[in-house]
């Protein structure tokens, strides 16, 4: 495998809407007119939340876990272990990618750096010491609100101002609660190698069913921006998560695991058109 292919599996495509998802429903809130969309800087930082931001999350949390994933199933069956030897070239090349970026944002968007340097820290130190959040119990899930910011960006390179408050602790329960479901299938591997996570803490049924919580909560804090629309979505997820607390210890949940992505695109093309139709149609 080159390491150009090696790269882009390391980036997690499937994974990608996570954070072009949030950044283009962030446009969609900002933008006055169609106009706003098409700026030279929507344009630019809509590359960078393609690719290189998702390769500094997926590509640092590689690098600092492979004590972990070597112990994974997950890693070698359905996604790829990142060997030792590869870690400086890497991190090297993460840098690279990631750097011209923070150079533009400077420039095109300077508004917007705070929540550019807010998306930076969350994706760095979620993996890599000394804070490591991923290793500590809730702080782990918390840390996902790295997949808000985003959004943020869009919003205030736009506007030039932040997301509300309640939009903001929206988006961290549902990141939280998208993190802390994601942890369930690792927590056989997580003991083994001695990692402590939100699931290895609350055990598989509490974690279940925080996901469920953190869901309804963050639906109820959108209410007043998305209307029913965001009470819908929020049932889904609350939906699948009952169904998955009452599915055997060990059956099913990797398969409701992979099928994420493809209920989170849906919700979030949804959500994307939700805002977005009333303005410019």
């Amino acid at each position: 495998m080159s390491f150009l292919l090696t790269l882009l599996k390391i980036s997690r495509p499937r994974f990608w809407v996570y954070v072009f998802g949030p950044y283009l429903v962030g446009l969609a809130a900002a933008a006055a007119s169609a106009n706003d969309l098409l700026r030279p800087g929507s344009i630019v930082f809509g590359l960078y939340f393609l690719f290189p931001a998702n390769l500094l999350v997926y590509g640092i949390n590689d690098i600092f876990d492979f004590e972990t994933d070597r112990l994974n199933p997950k890693k070698t069956e359905y996604e790829m272990l990142v060997r030792p030897e590869t870690h400086r070239r890497l991190a090297i090349v993460i840098f690279a990618l990631n750097l011209p970026f923070i150079i533009a944002a400077y420039f095109l968007a300077p508004r917007a750096l705070p929540s550019l340097f807010g998306f930076i820290f969350f994706s760095l130190f979620y993996s890599a010491p000394p804070i490591r959040a991923k290793a500590v119990p809730i702080v782990d899930s918390a840390f996902n609100i790295l997949y808000v910011f985003p959004a943020a960006f869009a919003f205030q390179m736009i506007t030039g101002t932040f997301l509300p408050i309640a939009v903001l602790a929206a988006g961290g329960l549902w990141t939280a609660a998208m993190h802390a479901f994601s942890a369930v299938p690792d927590i056989e591997s997580d003991k083994e190698a001695g990692v402590s996570t939100i699931a290895t803490f609350l055990g598989r049924t509490l974690t279940i069913i925080f996901c469920g919580a953190a869901y309804l909560g963050s639906a109820i804090l959108a209410f007043p921006y998305l209307g029913m629309t965001g009470i819908a979505a929020g049932l889904v997820y609350s939906g699948i998560m009952l169904y998955a607390v009452f599915q055997p210890e060990g059956s099913k949940i990797f398969r409701i695991y992979r099928v994420f992505p493809l209920i989170n695109a849906l919700v979030g093309f949804a959500l994307f058109w939700f805002i977005a139709l009333p303005k410019f149609l």
